[in-house]
């Protein structure tokens, strides 16, 4: 029973010498080039691309908008919380859709949606005024491929990324996504 104890301590000891690494949320490569950082969703990491349909059934990749800041916005028309936050969404894109940043030269949503039906995602798009581009689905509601590669279990969520695709910050709603947007202002 002792040799368990102690084993387990060890064990304890060692992960908590190796939990620490990567805890300045910079993915960088030992060497600091900025090609070799991780593919990830944490701050810091490069995010994922996604490659969705829009409600016309083109295809839009995240990687189209590279050089501006971008909100990856998981949303969905039957989502209350989400509609609620859609005007904080359009004031942030109107006020900062042309402004220059420390790594990003405008700024726009990719709204990712989690609707099942294409005239209800249509239709709420429309109503809540979100001007952007930018709008994909795969029409799988919670089974959207998306969502499971970014580990969304709650919506509305985002992801902020800068002009190289890198994770700057996330779940920002509100004016905590107006004051990050002007934090990194040039």
């Amino acid at each position: 029973m002792k040799r368990i104890y102690t084993l387990l301590a060890a064990m304890l000891v060692l992960f908590a010498c190796t939990s620490g690494k990567g805890e300045k949320n910079d993915s960088r490569s030992a060497n600091g080039n900025p090609e070799e950082i991780r593919t990830g969703i944490n701050i810091g990491e490069r995010a994922p691309e996604l490659v969705f349909k829009s409600p016309g059934g083109e295809k839009i990749a995240l990687t189209s908008l590279r050089g501006k800041m971008v909100l990856i916005d998981f949303w969905a028309s039957w989502c209350s919380p989400c509609r609620v936050e859609n005007p904080n969404l359009v004031k942030s894109y109107k006020k900062y859709k042309d402004k220059e940043f420390v790594n990003g030269s405008g700024f726009t949503v990719y709204g990712v949606s989690l609707d099942k039906n294409r005239e209800s995602w249509v239709a709420a798009i429309a109503q809540d005024g979100l001007v952007w581009e930018s709008h994909v689905s795969d029409l799988k509601g919670w089974q959207s491929v998306a969502a499971a590669q970014y580990g969304v279990f709650g919506i509305p969520m985002n992801f902020l990324i800068d002009g190289d695709g890198i994770i700057v910050g996330k779940g920002l709603r509100g004016e905590y996504l107006d004051n990050r947007l002007k934090e990194l202002l040039k």
